[in-house]
């Protein structure tokens, strides 16, 4: 009777051991296919001089990019609104899907001129009751700005009080965009980071190079999510923010520090506009801005780091003195549509979308 039980225990075991094994090679081959990962990771880098001026006709090779100190291998390479160069032994490495780069669609069959096609403009406009005064200049700014984007590939304008009305989605026809700016009409309380936040996953959604322009008349007083999270998802997504904002809003401390570090960790700027004529003057350095951007594109190496990432932009040779280099400084990964781990839960996944 013994020896039966022991001889039941050991096929026992032996069947254990045999579906455990069958499973851990099946798990094998899906981790294969779930942690390879060809995610693009892209940078729009701004180079000036002492004075302020653009510095043109740089190299690749006069740029040095690492990610956590390791040395980054650009994939392709672009000054301003030229051509973009496909530069060789640049080939995607293979990485945990945890700690994938998702600054593309997420799409795994996207090709790489998908991922670089055109750039795509989100203007975002306050029209809460912070815009009752100087609503007609702004429209008027923000009217000649859409014209004057002649290389955009698409532009999408939006406008804000308490919710975020998309007045004219993403398009390639500039009268349809200046229609939406001029049927704008002014609201109530200000949600600029509820807003933001919004815009950016629409602008998240498309591939290329994004950029979201604000135009803010003053403090936010009625958003559920602090900016900080709104600005770490700019950083993640690598959509730099440029932030355009009246004397109203400079009054108050908090929102000026706030617009300033937001912009700069983004690669954007902050104006403070105490005219209409300061708030074109600010549309132009922006569109200026957007047209001498050096636009970089890489596969990162394998990182086992799932959190965040810090990013360094380096000038070599004679132009590391002499220069400023202005980027985003870092992104925090974000899971690809094949992660099965679920993502922690935040604010900025809370936040209901009130957009209409």
């Amino acid at each position: 009777m013994a020896k039966r039980y022991f001889a039941l225990l050991a096929i026992a075991a032996a069947v254990i051991a045999l579906v455990a094994a069958v499973a851990t090679l099946h798990a094998q081959q899906n981790g294969t296919r779930f942690r390879v990962s060809v995610d693009l990771v892209q940078l729009n880098v701004a180079v000036t001089d002492n004075k302020g001026n653009y510095v043109t006709g740089l190299k690749p090779t006069d740029f040095v990019i690492s990610e956590d100190g390791i040395n980054e291998k650009l994939a392709t390479f672009e000054e301003g609104n030229g051509p973009t160069m496909r530069l060789q032994g640049a080939a995607p490495a293979a990485k945990p899907a945890a700690g994938d780069a998702q600054n593309s669609s997420g799409d795994p069959n996207e090709t790489l001129a998908d991922a670089i096609a055109g750039a795509n403009v989100f203007i975002l406009f306050d029209t809460s009751n912070y815009m009752y005064r100087g609503f007609v200049f702004a429209q008027d700014a923000i009217s000649d700005f859409v014209r004057s984007l002649e290389t955009a590939d698409k532009i999408a304008f939006y406008s804000y009080s308490r919710d975020l009305y998309r007045s004219a989605p993403l398009t390639a026809d500039r009268s349809e965009v200046v229609r939406g700016v001029r049927t704008t009409v002014a609201g109530d309380d200000a949600a600029l980071y509820n807003s933001l936040l919004l815009t950016l996953k629409d602008a998240q959604t498309q591939t290329g190079r994004k950029v979201v322009v604000v135009f803010s008349n003053g403090p936010d007083n009625a958003s559920m999510v602090p900016p900080e999270d709104v600005a770490e998802l700019a950083q993640s997504a690598g959509i730099p923010i440029y932030m355009i904002s009246t004397r109203e809003a400079r009054l108050e401390p908090v929102s000026t520090v706030v617009f300033e570090r937001m912009t700069a960790a983004t690669g954007g700027k902050a104006y403070f506009a105490n005219s209409w004529r300061d708030e074109k003057k600010a549309f132009a350095s922006i569109r200026d801005d957007l047209g001498h951007l050096y636009s970089f594109s890489y596969y990162p190496e394998p990182n086992p780091n799932r959190g965040w990432r810090a990013i360094n932009v380096k000038l070599v040779g004679e132009h590391a003195r002499q220069y400023h280099v202005r980027t985003r400084n870092g992104y925090r990964p974000q899971p690809n549509r094949f992660n099965t781990e679920p993502p922690p839960a935040s604010s900025v996944s809370q936040l209901n979308d009130t957009a209409q």
